[in-house]
């Protein structure tokens, strides 16, 4: 056990106003799916705005672009319940029927020290960064994970410089 936790950041700009018929079975599914999420093994905290299920309100990239962003012991625990819990591995599996695809990283990982809560400013710098380098320890993603920081360096990290952000959804070319 390190004294740092793993925060996550994902966005994802949805396809049609979060009322409208097309969006129904992503809002019905979100009050069960965070539950899931609140007692699962390694869950430390979730995003909320107090408007809606989740943090379906905030709109910090733009009208239709919805954030989720979570705190975790570990990055096992994440991933278990990301990706073998079955509710929301079944979302994930629906997300391109809700969401536009995105040709930038639209999820990113770093690791905070134990207790610490980031705010959207910081995991915004967060994907800024790893759009702009790539992977590395400070910004990284499931495929390209990285370890907590070592034990001495537990101070928190000064924030990263707010930048002016990279474009939250970059046009995927359609076929067909």
């Amino acid at each position: 056990m390190t004294g740092y936790h793993l925060a996550e950041l994902n966005i994802g700009t949805a396809r049609a106003p979060t009322d409208s018929p097309e969006m129904a079975g992503f809002m019905a599914g979100i009050i069960p799916v965070n539950a899931l999420a609140d007692t699962a093994p390694g869950f430390v905290w979730r995003l909320a705005d107090g408007d809606g299920p989740g943090a379906t309100a905030l709109r910090p990239c733009g009208p239709h672009v919805m954030v989720n962003m979570s705190v975790w012991e570990d990055l096992e625990s994440l991933r278990h319940f990301a990706y073998r819990n079955g509710p929301h591995l079944d979302f994930m599996r629906r997300r391109r029927s809700w969401f536009h695809p995105m040709a930038v990283p639209y999820l990113v990982l770093w690791w905070v020290p134990a207790g610490h809560i980031p705010g959207l400013d910081e995991a915004l710098s967060r994907l800024d960064l790893l759009r702009r380098d790539g992977p590395g320890p400070r910004a990284f993603t499931f495929r390209d994970p990285y370890p907590p920081p070592a034990q001495a360096t537990l101070p928190v990290e000064a924030p990263l410089p707010v930048e002016a952000p990279l474009p939250v959804r970059a046009p995927v070319a359609q076929t067909g």
